[in-house]
């Protein structure tokens, strides 16, 4: 027991030290980094939603072809 309790400190402690150095170390401030999270993800967004867009006519146009027995 003594063993799996120095575990859980270390991992405490180390999980408190690692995110104390990220604050410390981060490029940009809190309200930066999330705007460009935000971003990032709504151009991923964008683009999967463009692409989708695209299959979906082209397999509309694959079945029409495939209904007119062309």
């Amino acid at each position: 027991m003594r063993k799996f309790g120095s575990f859980i400190f270390g991992a405490f402690l180390g999980g408190l030290v690692g995110s104390s150095l990220a604050l410390l170390y981060a490029p940009a401030t809190g309200e930066n980094a999330r705007h460009e999270i935000v971003a990032y993800f709504t151009h991923i967004k964008d683009e999967v939603t463009r692409a989708a867009d695209e299959k979906r006519a082209e397999l509309v146009a694959q079945l029409e072809t495939m209904r007119s027995g062309e």
